[in-house]
């Protein structure tokens, strides 16, 4: 058996283990099913809410505008942080701002954005957008401080222009970093999306979570989290899957 295959029969062992820890270890310790519902209990449940509580349009929601939101906040994190590079001049100008927006408590804007957008979709994508940006720009900031300068000067040397120096020399050489915080993002935009949801949402797994801790069903508020979870994994794989191919010219580390 390869050593890849040990590893997922290992992996799909210990899941395996904490569910039937999960299943059995609170009723026996005597804990509420409104404390800490077993597996059943969130299965029963699961059914329900796809029978009662529009499940399958409320997963849909969340994860549209935490792919959304990805996409939107990445996309800005990366061209600033490329344009401040760039430029030596605005990135001690504009560094300040940024550092203080960065220490800001991302998710004290949710109110403040649906005092401005009311109660809609608007304030959730705002947030995940705002949480998703500051990793990707700091990341890509501090790559292009990395460049080396001697692969620069040597593009010079043989008369690239500006753009062809960033799209030969820079890019490639940010290129991991750039997915490093592409892949902290990832994990960060489910983060929004729910913030997003709790505090002002209609539709989605967060207020699903906000809904089921009001009516004290602690099994509905599981169910939301675990598939929470499941998004924020999907799109954290679908990351490393397209960074294994654009960075395949690394060599892995063997272990």
């Amino acid at each position: 058996m390869s050593q890849a295959s040990t590893q997922k029969l290992v992996a799909v062992a210990i899941l395996a283990l904490l569910l039937l820890i999960w299943q059995f270890l609170p009723p026996a310790l005597g804990v509420p099913k409104y404390i800490v519902p077993t597996v059943s209990d969130m299965l029963t449940e699961l059914g329900r809410m796809y029978r009662r509580e529009n499940l399958i349009a409320n997963v849909a929601s969340t994860a549209i505008f935490t792919v959304l939101g990805f996409a939107i906040g990445s996309a800005l994190g990366a061209a600033i942080g490329y344009l401040l590079g760039l430029s030596a001049f605005w990135e001690r100008v504009l560094s300040p701002y940024i550092l203080a927006l960065q220490i800001a408590p991302k998710v004290a804007f949710a109110p403040l954005f649906i005092m401005w957008f009311g109660y809609n979709s608007t304030p959730k994508l705002l947030v995940t957008v705002l949480i998703v940006f500051f990793p990707v720009l700091v990341n890509v900031l501090a790559a292009m401080k990395t460049v080396d300068r001697d692969m620069v000067n040597l593009a010079r040397a043989y008369s690239l222009n500006r753009w062809e120096i960033f799209k030969k020399v820079e890019f490639p050489s940010t290129l991991p970093n750039l997915m490093a915080g592409l892949r902290i993002a990832s994990t960060l935009a489910v983060i929004g999306v729910t913030v997003g949801e709790l505090v002002g949402g209609n539709t989605g797994l967060g207020f699903l979570i906000s809904y089921g801790g009001g009516q004290a069903n602690a099994a509905m508020v599981f169910n939301a989290i675990v598939l929470l979870t499941i998004i924020g994994i999907v799109l954290y794989s679908v990351l490393v899957w397209a960074e294994e191919r654009l960075l395949h010219y690394i060599p892995k580390k063997d272990h």
